[in-house]
This record gives structure tokens, C-alpha cells and sequence, in this order.
């Protein structure tokens, strides 16, 4: 007896190599996605366009959720700054909590490189900034600074410590990967043997003090940034107190 054939209950060809539907485009993607390009191909690689064809999409589908890349440099640094976690202010420890804080907020650009050039030139207005200026401004008025130094500070170690973390982003990628730490003591290596080998009778502070002029690696260097800023803020307070 002949057996007859079928295909019921099974997916023709063309069904079975359907493809899965795309992921949602959503804000969080999106700032995911430029997170991870700026990390890879540095900060400037970043664009609407650009972002969008990581994305899979087209630039009008990112305007849906992100107006402009001003918002999207706010919603990078509110991510950002939503990692942040801030003390309750201690009068008799405020120099070093405040020290922490910007240590700590270097931590969190160093973990997204590139990131830090979007604090440049902009004004944060979003909750995960905000936090941080409060937070910030709550340990030294607490600590007796006056306040309007204290409001100038935020905006000094916001420029400080953005400028250090974006430079380390820039000196990776010109060594290849922006995600690796960049070799500080190859390139001390090489800039005092460029000082050493200057006229000494044009420079004679140069030659002579190779050694100091390369000495410290980037973390020994932002700490002597931070003890000149605090320090010289409890020097200065009662300069701008109103």
C-alpha cells in the first residue's frame, strides 16, 4: 500500500529561517550604545547618525526618544553620575570625603573612556548631576566652607577631573585600544630622555631636573591635584564668604 506524504505540522523553508524581531529601540539602549562607542572608537566617533546604524536604525527613530546630542551628552553624564555614591557629610572629615568623591568619579569615566569629554562644555541639568552637586556642595558646607566657593568648586573639580579622565581616554586610543590603561612609564621614559638631551644652557632646569619633571604616574598626579585643590580651598573659604 503506497504512503502518502505530507507536511502538516511541519514549517516550510522560508518560515523556519525567519528572523528573530529586533530589540526595542529604547533611551537605555541608546545610551548603552554610545557608551560602548565612545569606550572603543573615542568620543568624537559618536554622532546621531552614527549612533544610529550601530543601532540598526535610522536617525529619525533616535529622535523619537533622544532630541539632539546635547541630550545625549546629559543623559551620559546623568548614567554616569547616577553611579556615584556620595557620604553623609562628616564636618571633622570633609577634605578627605570630598577627595573620595572626585577620586570615586573618576573611577566611574574610567570605566566608560570617552565618556568624561561629554561634562565639557555642557551644564548638567539632570538628576544624576544634580545629585552629585548637592552631594558635593552638602560635605563642604558642612565643613564650613563658604558657600560661594564651595559653588565654584563644584564647577572647578567638574572641570578637573573630566579634563584628567578625558586626556587618559585620548592617550589610549593613540595607543590602540582606548579600554587598556595607557603605559605612563613608557612615555616617562621616553620625555626624560627628550628633557636630558635639551640644551642645557637653554634649559638648564630641564635637563637637571629629568627625573622630577617625570616622576608619578597618573594616579600620584591626580593626587597632588586633589591635595592643591581641597588645600588651597580651605585656604581661600573665607576669601568669597559673602
Amino acid at each position: 500500500m503506497a504512503r502518502k506524504s505530507t507536511t502538516k505540522g511541519w514549517l516550510m523553508p522560508d518560515e523556519s529561517r525567519e528572523a528573530p524581531p529586533k530589540p526595542r529601540l529604547t533611551r537605555d539602549r541608546i545610551i548603552d550604545a554610545a557608551l560602548q562607542m565612545m569606550a572603543e572608537q573615542g568620543y568624537e566617533a559618536v554622532s546621531m547618525r552614527s549612533l544610529a546604524k550601530t543601532l540598526g536604525t535610522g536617525p529619525a527613530s533616535l529622535y523619537a526618544h533622544v532630541a539632539n546630542r546635547e541630550q545625549l551628552d546629559q543623559l551620559v553624564m546623568d548614567r554616569i553620575g547616577r553611579g556615584l555614591d556620595l557620604p553623609v557629610p562628616d564636618p571633622e572629615h570633609w577634605q578627605e570625603q570630598l577627595k573620595q568623591a572626585l577620586r570615586d568619579t573618576l573611577a566611574l569615566y574610567r570605566a566608560h573612556p570617552g565618556s568624561a569629554r561629554a561634562t565639557l562644555g555642557a551644564i548638567p541639568t539632570m538628576e544624576g548631576t544634580m545629585r552629585i552637586a548637592e552631594g558635593l556642595m552638602a560635605i563642604m558646607v558642612a565643613g564650613g566652607v563658604s558657600e560661594q566657593a564651595a559653588a565654584w568648586f563644584c564647577d572647578l573639580s567638574a572641570l578637573y577631573v573630566g579634563a584628567v579622565a578625558y586626556e587618559e581616554s585620548i592617550w589610549a586610543l593613540r595607543a590602540g585600544d582606548a579600554t587598556e590603561e595607557f603605559d605612563h612609564a613608557a612615555m616617562d621614559a621616553e620625555l626624560r630622555g627628550f628633557f636630558a638631551s635639551l640644551p642645557p644652557d637653554r634649559y638648564p632646569l630641564l635637563t637637571s631636573l629629568a627625573g622630577v619633571m617625570t616622576q608619578g604616574d597618573g594616579d600620584e598626579r591626580f593626587e597632588f591635584g586633589l591635595d592643591v585643590l581641597v588645600g588651597g580651598l580651605a585656604a581661600v573659604s573665607d576669601r568669597y564668604r559673602r
